[in-house]
């Protein structure tokens, strides 16, 4: 039987990103590509693989067929379990077939990456299997009863590990921005309310953009500009006056005038607060974003620990990880 994922459940916005679609946002094509990049890159790193199913609340459920896989989770604080053992919320560990693997929304965060040590057997959009689902770009989202080819299996672990990077640990300090490109647009005033309120995330929150929920912030120029490029983590404040933070799905190019743009280092970081959750800004200069970029970069590169975890095993566990009853190529 060839190799693949079969998934149980799925629920909203389960998706498959890799690092996204580049070189074409000046034909209105939107890179798409994962909301949280540290978590992604933490999974697929792990395993060696260049794609990820993502994962919001909704959570999913997959196994293996046909092959056992080597499987790394990463993201915010979720559910994750294996069968019926609790795994911790970064893990890397083997998945045998008939084996079930369940994400659910956990203490905190709204982003888990599952990648496994393969390759997904699917057409490229673009030269790329990112999920666009607005314009229907890359694979559609996942359902209930998609089963997806696997080609190029990796070996999997001898049995789970915890994945330790500690840079991915929830943190409660202010999301770091820099003022602009178009802060002139803006009283003093608004300025002010901007960096020293507190934001809620709104409820018309996704992978296009997070609305904030506090003060209006009035303009001083207008709120149209000549639409121009618009990054993630643009800040665009509309007529109304409640700004919104453009995120993985955005437009290529945005008409609002940007009050500031969360800095690199923090995307992740703020991509993976809830609706209902609160935020504040701290303004930075170019030179500590850089540094903050540098640093997030050079932690990410050293890579991970792994810790191999202590287990209760069943006996039916124990036979399946010690006997061999034959072997099957990913490539049948």
């Amino acid at each position: 039987m060839r190799a693949r994922l079969y998934i149980r459940a799925a629920g909203p916005g389960v998706t498959i990103q890799d690092a996204g679609r580049f070189g074409y946002s000046r034909y209105g094509v939107t890179r798409a590509g994962p909301m949280d990049e540290a978590a992604f890159a933490a999974a697929t790193r792990a395993v060696g693989s260049a794609a990820a199913i993502e994962a919001s609340l909704g959570g999913c459920t997959f196994e293996a067929e046909g092959a056992t896989l080597a499987v790394a989770v990463a993201g915010g604080a979720f559910d994750i379990r294996l069968d019926d053992a609790k795994l911790p919320p970064g893990c890397f560990f083997p998945l045998a077939p008939g084996a079930r693997l369940t994400i659910r929304a956990g203490a905190s965060g709204a982003w888990c990456y599952a990648a496994i040590g393969a390759r997904f057997d699917l057409p490229l959009a673009l030269g790329s299997l990112s999920t666009h689902a607005r314009s229907g770009l890359g694979p559609k989202p996942l359902a209930a009863g998609d089963a997806l080819p696997l080609l190029d299996l990796a070996p999997a672990p001898h049995g789970p590990c915890a994945i330790e990077e500690p840079w991915l640990a929830p943190d409660a300090a202010p999301i770091r921005v820099m003022l602009g490109p178009q802060d002139d647009y803006f009283p003093p005033e608004s300025l002010e309310a901007f960096l020293s309120c507190e934001w809620r995330v709104g409820a018309r929150s996704d992978r296009m953009a997070y609305a904030l929920e506090g003060p209006r912030l009035a303009h001083s120029r207008g709120h149209d500009i000549v639409s121009d490029g618009a990054v993630m983590g643009a800040i665009q404040v509309p007529g109304s006056g409640a700004p919104f933070v453009l995120m993985a799905d955005r437009q290529p190019t945005g008409g609002y005038p940007k009050i500031a743009t969360v800095i690199g280092a923090d995307l992740g970081r703020f991509a993976q607060l809830r609706t209902g959750e609160t935020v504040r800004f701290r303004k930075v200069d170019r030179e500590e974003a850089v540094a903050a970029r540098v640093a997030l970069k050079s932690k990410m590169a050293a890579g991970a620990s792994l810790t191999p975890l202590a287990a209760e095993m069943s006996t039916e566990k124990l036979l399946a990880a010690n006997l061999i009853s034959g072997v099957v190529s990913g490539r049948d």
